[in-house]
């Protein structure tokens, strides 16, 4: 059990069709797409050995990680500060327009440098 991440470390992304988990460490343990129900994409979440996952991440991990959304949104921040520098990740799935259940799904992922250390 200890390769798993807690479930309570985790943020939810989703498109009212299916989701995915965003760990607070900036990594997607969890999506199936193109349903909640279809098979998993990424499920190391469930499967630490052979399940995928999408990790962004600084090279040295030493740091503090949080995770917010922005006011009244489902896009989830992920905000990690090391001796380096702060950076973020800004994960969100858009609803796309329509009345009807789609196969189409979009997962973004932005990752940018906020801040550098000035001992670089």
């Amino acid at each position: 059990m200890g390769h798993y991440r807690p479930i309570a470390g985790h943020g939810l992304i989703g498109d009212l069709q299916t989701a995915a988990l965003v760990s607070s460490h900036g990594v997607i343990d969890w999506f199936a797409a193109p349903r909640f129900d279809s098979p998993g994409v990424f499920t190391v979440l469930l499967d630490h050995d052979g399940g995928g996952y999408f990790q962004l991440a600084p090279e040295r991990s030493e740091g503090t990680w949080r995770q917010l959304y922005y006011p009244d949104t489902a896009v989830l921040v992920t905000r990690f500060m090391s001796p380096d520098g702060v950076g973020e990740i800004v994960d969100y799935m858009p609803v796309l327009p329509g009345p009807t259940a789609s196969g189409r799904h979009q997962l973004v992922r932005v990752a940018r440098t906020v801040g550098t250390s000035r001992r670089h």
